[in-house]
């Protein structure tokens, strides 16, 4: 008796190596030109002619249920979370926080992996060069979209390797002088900024971050001269900040917080244009309230992962992140450091980041800013 069905399997379709694969990333089902091949699980089925018409259903529908027990099983495996920046600092704060609420939406470990240099670059390349697979994301920060305007080459395309998970709040800077300074508001350092040109100095922890480029902001939507005076972190300036060797410094919210809180610092106003709901900064103006019209500029966190990333994957990073973002855990932890959770869709997203990267670049070419 002949067999209902002959089906050949072609090994050099085999993956030459599977360890626990995700079964998503295997499925193929495809039928050649003369409907005589198919193709599933990267595996060729050469099926004779007779079985054709009777196969050809059943194996659509074997190829759609091992599909759907595919998209199932993400995440079937520990996913790493990327944090550019050395641990200890604010992105790596809300990156811990923000893996524990996505690791209990997701069911599946969320592992923090920290590698600083390069303004975020080494990182954010080792992004770029991962499999689009899930299970590697970037905590992406102001730096992201301002790298492009302050770097002459960067190891990655800015438009083309990554794509958008979901921003996760906006953090302001915060206009702090020394609690000695005899300024008690904005209102009196701008009056004496401008009649001082060029004589008041503000700190930041380098050149290019968004201490630096919240004062360029400042100087240009107020028509004064402010003399720029980076440092090697955020430590030092604000050491120097209060001894009164420098004047002012727009620092972020997480970096002053408790030192407002003491009484060593005096908070004069904050660069978003909604004010902070920590309870430290809730008093504080905004500069845009104060007077400095058009004034916006925060310290923004949002998850990529690398371009191609399937979409349903993206979907349901994005729904973790929201609901994790507004669970009270998160919100207890991180809006005590000046966070406003704003988050929304990938698109959304993305759209935001692109828009950051436009008017920062403005700024950057008009105050003639380098990394250097």
């Amino acid at each position: 008796m002949k067999p209902y069905c002959r089906v050949r399997f072609s090994r050099e379709y085999l993956p030459k190596k599977v360890d626990k694969p995700n079964l998503g990333s295997l499925i193929s089902f495809e039928l050649d030109s003369s409907l005589k091949k198919i193709r599933l699980l990267g595996i060729q089925l050469s099926l004779s002619t007779s079985c054709l018409n009777h196969c050809r259903v059943l194996l659509l529908g074997l190829a759609l249920a091992v599909s759907a027990q595919a998209l199932a099983a993400y995440p079937d495996r520990p996913i790493k979370l990327i944090v550019p920046f050395a641990a200890g600092g604010g992105t790596d704060l809300v990156a811990r926080v923000i893996g524990n609420a996505m690791a209990s939406e997701l069911h599946q470990t969320v592992i923090i992996e920290n590698k600083p240099g390069g303004s975020t670059v080494i990182g954010t390349d080792s992004l770029a060069k991962s499999t689009p697979d899930g299970y590697t994301l970037v905590m992406a920060t102001f730096a992201h979209a301002v790298n492009p305007s302050l770097k002459a080459k960067l190891p990655y395309n800015q438009d083309k390797d990554f794509a958008a998970v979901c921003l996760i709040g906006i953090s302001p800077n915060v206009l702090v002088v020394s609690a000695a300074s005899p300024f008690q508001s904005l209102k009196e350092l701008l009056a004496a900024v401008k009649a001082n040109p060029g004589k008041f100095s503000y700190a930041s922890q380098g050149s290019g971050t968004s201490a630096h480029l919240a004062g360029e902001l400042f100087a240009s939507l107020t028509s004064t001269k402010l003399l720029h005076v980076p440092y090697k972190g955020a430590a030092p300036a604000l050491t120097d900040l209060m001894g009164r060797q420098v004047d002012m410094m727009f620092a972020t919210a997480s970096a002053v917080g408790n030192l407002i809180e003491s009484g060593k610092l005096r908070a004069l106003a904050i660069t978003t244009t909604d004010r902070s709901t920590s309870q430290v900064l809730a008093k504080v103006p905004t500069l845009a309230e104060s007077g400095v019209t058009g004034y916006s500029a925060g310290s923004w966190y949002g998850v990529f992962a690398p371009a191609g990333t399937p979409q349903h994957i993206i979907a349901q990073l994005n729904a973790a992140i929201t609901k994790g973002a507004q669970s009270s855990s998160f919100k207890n932890q991180v809006e005590s450091e000046g966070l406003v959770i704003k988050t929304g869709t990938p698109e959304d997203f993305d759209k935001f980041e692109k828009a950051e990267e436009l008017r920062w670049r403005a700024v950057i070419q008009d105050a003639h800013i380098t990394e250097d």
